[in-house]
């Protein structure tokens, strides 16, 4: 066993003491409840003893949130946390499994907003009208194992521009790179505007009409279907155009690139955390895995 001061050190966790202290105190009494009401449901009634009474967690709260961020941070296998913590595998693959599920359920903070999350698209364009600022909007790809043959929707994942397996993040994020919102991943073949439209931007559109969103050029489609509100850069002149006509044309793309780059930002902040460079884990928990990073990293922000 290895010092437990020591492991919740910012280079092992990724995150600050007092960042882990806030995590502490947020957490704490949700993953109690979910512990109470499995017990009371494997007891089939109310508990027949006072609080605090029985069996003891060999891994207590404080140490479970540790390991999955260590895990999250640098995809230590179960096994070798299991040695670090003095308690068996199986322990450890349950604990993460519980808390990751709980950071994924947090959402993304927001400066000068203490205990605001955002959890869904509508929370942030809700917040972007109110707070009267424009959106920053891109597409991220994890790479991910090859599902096995003979299985369906196996080309599903293949990404047209990775030319691999992957799944597809998309990602908000504010005018200083803050991550605001992340959606719950689609397959990686899937276009960019698609995966956009899945999770409900053109009702957002439709319903915070003076929300701006700054895109790239994969999101044309939007911008044709919703004018003044999805910005992209500008296409391409006629090659008989004049010169200062594609200057023009050059400046304009330089300026939203200049305002653009800061989802790029937020993109790589993520991409820091081990497990988002290559997923080898089975594809119906990554989304929960991102979400939980997305949320960690919004939250480091904000308290830094």
């Amino acid at each position: 066993m290895v010092n437990r001061n020591v492991l919740a050190h910012q280079l092992f966790t990724g995150i600050s003491r007092q960042h882990l202290g806030c995590l502490v105190e947020e957490l704490a009494g949700p993953w109690q409840a979910a512990v109470e009401g499995r017990r009371h449901e494997a007891r089939g009634g109310a508990r027949k003893r006072e609080a605090g009474a029985g069996a003891q967690h060999r891994l207590v709260f404080v140490d479970r949130l540790v390991a999955t961020l260590i895990h999250l941070r640098h995809d230590l296998p179960h096994s070798v946390l299991a040695l670090l913590f003095g308690v068996d595998r199986s322990t450890v693959t349950r604990a993460i499994g519980e808390i990751r599920r709980l950071l994924a359920e947090q959402g993304c903070s927001v400066p000068d907003r203490p205990g605001l999350r955002l959890r869904t698209l509508a929370d942030v364009f809700a917040y972007a009208q109110a707070e009267g600022f424009e959106l920053r909007l891109d597409a991220t790809e994890v790479q991910v194992r090859r599902p096995l043959a003979g299985r369906g929707g196996r080309r599903a994942f293949v990404s047209g521009e990775k030319k691999q397996n992957t799944m597809k993040a998309t990602v908000v994020a504010d005018r200083q790179g803050r991550t605001l919102w992340t959606d719950a991943l689609r397959p990686g073949r899937m276009h960019d505007v698609t995966a956009a439209r899945n999770e409900g931007i053109a009702v957002c559109f439709q319903h915070f009409p003076d929300v701006e969103v700054l895109l790239d050029d994969g999101y044309l489609g939007l911008r044709r279907d919703h004018p003044g509100q999805a910005i992209t850069p500008l296409r391409k002149p006629n090659k008989i155009a004049l010169p200062h006509v594609h200057a023009a044309r050059e400046e304009a793309r330089h300026r939203h690139s200049s305002k653009r780059i800061t989802v790029e930002h937020a993109l790589a902040d993520h991409k820091r955390w081990k497990q988002l460079t290559r997923w080898t884990r089975r594809r119906d928990v990554l989304p929960d895995t991102y979400r939980a990073i997305a949320g960690l990293v919004s939250d480091r922000n904000t308290i830094a």
